[in-house]
């Protein structure tokens, strides 16, 4: 368990995903390279697709955090097919749809690895105190409907009282928005900020934008 998570003291706990919960399996990125310049037929080495992937998958992160808003997983799959010499005439919304599923598919298959030590008895000892978690995350590649998928089959979901994803509410932390979406969903409205701590990896999108938010903050380091 993490003791230095201060549970004592607040009453709602907001948590990152990726690298505050989880990582990505360490097959996964290379799978799912090599289903996309497969799946749309790419006509360059797999290495050169695989830094084309990185490149704008770190792009459009940090745009997301500068900007505060949300490039669609499309957008993103778009941008490394024009960059990968692919003719975007020839592609449309149901072909990107159809990569999407196989990809969800390929995600569920080499699941993220959980990170956070104990996680499911230190949800348990938060819940059994009648406090409440959310999940908040950017999304990129993975939209919010595939987490909760991977969430219920960790028997993860069980402890969840609200989902915040980046993709469904369009925009991304540090955004103020995105922090007074979760005030917005917990069910105490009357909860004074300080009593609600978000938890997290990133020290601007997770630390400093709920901090400037007027919530706690605790800045994980694994």
């Amino acid at each position: 368990m993490k003791v230095d998570i201060d549970i004592h003291n607040h009453s709602h706990f907001s948590f990152d995903l990726w690298l505050t919960l989880i990582k990505s399996h360490p097959e996964f990125k290379t799978k799912r390279v090599e289903l996309f310049s497969s799946f749309f037929n790419i006509d360059k080495p797999i290495e050169e697709v695989a830094k084309i992937v990185k490149y704008y998958d770190d792009l459009c992160n940090t745009i997301n955090e500068v900007i505060g808003g949300n490039i669609d997983t499309f957008e993103m799959y778009l941008l490394i097919l024009g960059a990968s010499d692919v003719d975007l005439k020839q592609i449309d919304k149901d072909k990107l749809n159809e990569f999407y599923l196989e990809s969800e598919k390929l995600f569920l298959e080499y699941k993220p690895v959980i990170i956070f030590e104990d996680i499911h008895p230190f949800f348990d000892e938060i819940k059994s105190k009648g406090k409440t978690i959310n999940i908040l995350s950017n999304t990129g590649f993975i939209k919010g409907t595939t987490m909760r998928k991977f969430l219920v089959e960790e028997n993860l979901d069980q402890y969840i009282d609200f989902h915040i994803y980046s993709d469904e509410i369009n925009c991304s932390k540090p955004n103020p928005l995105v922090f007074q979406e979760v005030k917005n969903k917990i069910k105490n409205q009357d909860l004074p900020m300080h009593q609600i701590l978000h938890i997290g990896d990133n020290p601007i999108a997770d630390y400093k934008g709920a901090k400037d938010f007027g919530f706690n903050a605790h800045l994980l380091k694994h």
